[in-house]
């Protein structure tokens, strides 16, 4: 049977270099007082035995682990990849060790609170938010500070950073009308997701301000697949209206091949406005018109409120911060 790998010790660091084990410890944490010729020693042979040290003992000391869960979810928005990205980097630039946790399936935060709380991590972010109250009352029990975006619920424990969603649709509203279109449809993520019903309200009171009462409604979860279906089935039905506002540009993708799968021009018949400005919008393929919510200001406004609240141990109630929108018109509403 093959032996364990026994991994080297500050104590084989202290022995090879010649110093104490204690100056091991004070070369690898900030802060600590250590005179070059020792931090030189250190390293060398740290970098010959291949050492590098071991947080957890540290952790158990101080009660902190400096650890950060990011959590994702295995959907294939892209925006949750430029999100995690932007997260990462981050909070390593701050210190930080990050853990990433995926959520299986949804797209929210409700699912992961089995596996976080196995965890000693500080805090947790994500752009995913947590919907309900039970989840919301459950997280504030394991006494985490928890940032997420879009999120409706909100305690303690809890705070969000959310786009200026209602606004954001509000520009897609008018601009769909200064393009002369008089009927109006939108294909939302899910029924209870907070994020696209924000989106749906700002649009459809926009458009009563402009005289039209009636948005033609469908959901696509979020993803392509259903998205397309949805388009596809509206214009199955001859129902296809003028304009058509997907809560995000992946759904806003689908439909475009749908629509122009069953023969419709992009935007001489029909005009469409998607949610998020992922890299893919900008593509000659599809050169999406796009609400632009800055998903760096988003990450920069969560990653400002948890070092707020990782400080303190007792943090008042959540904080919510709204990030400003812009639209960014391209060819499929340039007419």
């Amino acid at each position: 049977m093959k032996a364990s790998r026994r991994y080297p010790s500050s104590t084989d660091v202290a022995r090879l270099a010649g110093v104490s084990q204690s100056a091991v410890s004070r070369t690898f944490n900030k802060g600590k007082s250590v005179s070059e010729e020792t931090s030189r020693k250190v390293f060398e042979a740290a970098e010959q035995l291949g050492y590098s040290p071991n947080f957890l003992p540290r952790m158990l000391l101080k009660h902190r682990s400096d650890l950060v869960a990011i959590v994702v979810s295995d959907s294939s928005n892209p925006f949750y990849a430029v999100a995690v990205d932007a997260f990462s980097r981050a909070l390593q630039e701050t210190g930080h060790q990050v853990l990433l946790a995926s959520v299986d399936g949804g797209n929210a935060l409700d699912g992961i609170l089995p596996r976080l709380a196995s965890y000693r991590v500080d805090a947790i972010v994500s752009a995913l938010p947590v919907v309900t109250q039970s989840a919301a009352e459950a997280f504030a029990r394991i006494r985490i500070p928890i940032v997420s975006f879009n999120t409706p619920a909100r305690n303690q424990w809890i705070s969000s950073v959310c786009s200026d969603n209602a606004g954001g649709a509000a520009l897609v509203a008018d601009l769909f009308v200064a393009r002369g279109a008089r009927s109006f449809g939108f294909i939302g993520g899910t029924p209870s997701d907070y994020a696209s019903g924000e989106r749906l309200r700002g649009f459809r009171e926009r458009l009563a301000l402009h005289g039209f009462d009636h948005v033609e409604t469908a959901m696509g979860d979020y993803l392509y697949e259903d998205a397309f279906q949805a388009a596809a089935a509206m214009a199955e039905r001859r129902k296809v209206p003028d304009a058509l506002f997907c809560a995000n540009d992946l759904m806003a993708f689908g439909a475009l091949d749908a629509l122009r799968r069953a023969g419709l021009r992009i935007p001489e018949d029909v005009l469409v406005a998607g949610y998020d400005d992922v890299p893919a919008a900008a593509w000659g393929s599809f050169d999406l018109t796009t609400v632009v919510h800055g998903h760096q200001a988003m990450v920069a406004a969560a990653i400002a409120i948890l070092h707020a609240r990782m400080a303190d141990p007792e943090p008042a109630d959540g904080v919510t911060t709204t990030v400003p929108v812009r639209l960014a018109e391209r060819a499929t509403t340039q007419r």
